[in-house]
């Protein structure tokens, strides 16, 4: 079937997400008195990735899930804090104030943005995360707008690798799946999944992790006119 449309995953294809997580460690830690080294950055990131699966799966909340990753996070770096909602929330804000200030989109992204128009291709975005905070953060990198519609995981109900996702956000867009091409850097949310579903997928491998034997994988969102037509 020809290719019709494209959908583009937004942390990690888009936006720079684990750099502005970086950043914004770097920023946020020293006022707990906690310097943001290697060690503790890695320890951020197992607490991030534990907690969201939950909220992929729906077993929690979107904040919930930030209140839970501080429960976890914090007392491993040695930081205090008062187990309620209200002050974990006010404490995630800190975090969060530095987050958003660091989001920067990849360079490629425009060029693939064009290679993408200039193939007459439908675009949209499909992101595990909330309305507010994936808008605000393509408003903010001068992307919204370019991207066609953003479908999140709040918003259909359904979160990646679920094949329901990719189901409705084909369907929103008014193509059948094996007509659109799922792009993104998580080979198990954003290849694995989409494919499940019955879309095409390239996995955007920037950091040369793999897996290797994926014939369908590109270092750089420039080397996707490969899989456009001409």
């Amino acid at each position: 079937m020809r290719l019709q449309g494209v959908l583009l995953d937004l942390d990690g294809t888009l936006v720079d997400h684990e750099s502005a997580v970086r950043d914004a460690l770097r920023a946020w830690l020293p006022s707990l008195g906690v310097p943001a080294t290697d060690e503790v950055v890695a320890l951020w990131a197992v607490a991030q990735e534990r907690h969201l699966v939950a909220w992929r799966e729906r077993r929690v909340s979107f904040q919930e899930q930030r209140r839970r990753r501080l429960r976890d996070f914090l007392p491993s770096v040695g930081v205090r804090f008062v187990d309620d909602d209200e002050h974990l929330d006010q404490l995630f804000d800190g975090y969060l104030h530095w987050y958003e200030q660091a989001w920067r989109a990849f360079d490629d992204a425009e060029d693939a943005l064009t290679a993408i128009s200039r193939a007459g291709l439908a675009t949209a975005v499909l992101t595990n995360g909330t309305v507010a905070q994936q808008t605000g953060k393509l408003a903010r990198v001068g992307l919204l707008g370019r991207v066609g519609p953003v479908y999140t995981a709040e918003d259909i109900g359904s979160a990646k690798p679920a094949p329901r996702a990719y189901l409705i956000a084909c369907d929103r867009l008014g193509l059948p799946p094996a007509a659109v091409l799922n792009v993104g850097d998580r080979y198990d949310l954003d290849v694995e999944g989409a494919r499940a579903a019955g879309l095409r997928a390239v996995h955007l491998d920037r950091n040369g992790g793999g897996p290797m034997r994926e014939h369908s994988r590109i270092a750089s969102r420039r080397e996707l006119v490969r899989f456009l037509p001409s």
